[in-house]
């Protein structure tokens, strides 16, 4: 950990530009740090943590408000699952929705549709979207991942948010709040006490109650493909806001792309479909305290989805390729094949070779977090390369 303009910095090395935007985000925010796998978002990096006194910010909590992830520890023998992980990885992304604006034909009733936000007319405008869409994945980074730990324990962990619902509500108040188009643009403030505060935040605990709706659902029906039970479950959001105490004062923390890291508080965080991943929980330190007791939420990426897959564009619904890209699809199957792993779906934007290695990002934050269990992976069930997403972070 470094201290470079009184903004704590995980991390190196550390990217230019993930440090120019959390620079302009420190204008208007009491505390600022970046986490160890930080780069370049819109108006605020990923990776980023800022604590505001009386303000919240739209751009801040992102476009996939609720982004998250869930890991559950199952009781089926290891040896069943990697036995049958070819028919299993096809079940599972066979009855489970991957992908940009997909339905779920099985989605719940919930409670969630009972909530106060949906008196908000432009929330309320959102209800059939939300209805028809939860308990999907989505695309770009989103996945569904079988592992097995170092106790031969299996665990299925998944990383979504919010859908449609949580991308148009942000989209909305980033728009109703002045915010404007481009990565290194102002964040997007509103005053909490606010009525346009009020309704964001109301529109932001929906989305959020609604990602952890949708993992639940996932975990359930991943469970249930594998005949198994469900003994442990381990949930956070990692695009979100919260009130907390810092420092002898209460502060909206937005930490986006940062998961919560309090003492003792379980955590799941995945590297890459070729990497291994962790369950680790918050230790007490002085350390942790300086970063809002907050820490990763990946590995982080190294490279462009751009420079990883090329350039292209959409033509009658096809895209067009522009331009190679440097990983070739050959490249990320000699990988995961290599690790074992049973692939579904994935983009070459999405290739380990595109993300840092998580155990060594996990040593910068070895003062602020234990790992508990190192889980490798053996099924990874992503969307395909041909759908678009302009908000994949």
């Amino acid at each position: 950990m470094k201290i470079l303009n009184n903004i704590i910095i995980y991390g190196e090395p550390i990217d230019e530009g993930a440090l120019e935007q959390i620079k302009n985000c420190q204008k208007d925010a009491a505390f600022c740090a970046l986490m160890g796998d930080h780069h370049q978002g819109y108006a605020m990096p990923i990776g980023g943590v800022c604590a505001y006194e009386d303000k919240i910010s739209p751009s801040g909590v992102g476009y996939d408000i609720g982004c998250g992830n869930k890991a559950v520890r199952l009781d089926v023998p290891a040896s069943h699952v990697t036995k049958n992980i070819k028919k299993i990885m096809d079940d599972i992304f066979r009855q489970i929705s991957f992908g940009v604006g997909m339905e779920n034909a099985d989605a719940p009733d919930h409670e969630l549709f009972e909530h106060e936000a949906w008196r908000v007319p432009y929330i309320k405008s959102l209800y059939d979207l939300a209805r028809s869409q939860l308990g999907t994945v989505g695309s770009g980074n989103h996945y569904v991942d079988l592992f097995v730990d170092e106790n031969q324990t299996v665990w299925c962990g998944v990383h979504f948010g919010s859908r449609g619902l949580g991308h148009r509500i942000a989209t909305h108040y980033i728009h109703a709040g002045g915010g404007k188009d481009g990565m290194f643009v102002d964040p997007v403030l509103l005053k909490a006490k606010s009525d346009l505060g009020q309704q964001y935040l109301l529109g932001m605990h929906l989305a959020g109650e609604y990602a952890y709706a949708g993992r639940d659902w996932v975990c359930k029906k991943v469970a249930q493909i594998l005949g198994a039970h469900i003994e442990e479950e381990i949930h956070n959001h990692h695009n979100f806001a919260w009130w907390e105490e810092h420092f002898g004062k209460k502060y909206w923390v937005v930490r986006k792309g940062a998961t919560p890291a309090f003492p003792d508080q379980m955590g799941f965080v995945g590297g890459s479909m070729g990497d291994d991943s962790v369950i680790l929980k918050g230790v007490d330190s002085k350390e942790s305290q300086q970063a809002m007791y907050s820490t990763v939420h990946g590995a982080g990426r190294v490279m462009s989805r751009t420079r990883a897959a090329g350039k292209k564009r959409w033509s009658g619904g096809k895209q067009i390729p522009i331009s190679q890209g440097e990983i070739s699809r050959k490249m990320m199957m000699d990988w995961v094949t290599k690790k074992g792993v049973e692939l579904r779906g994935a983009g070459t934007d999405e290739s380990p070779h595109c993300y840092k290695r998580l155990n060594e990002v996990l040593q910068w934050h070895k003062n602020t977090v234990e790992v508990v269990h190192v889980l490798r992976p053996v099924g990874v069930a992503m969307a395909g390369d041909d759908e678009y997403d302009p908000y994949k972070d």
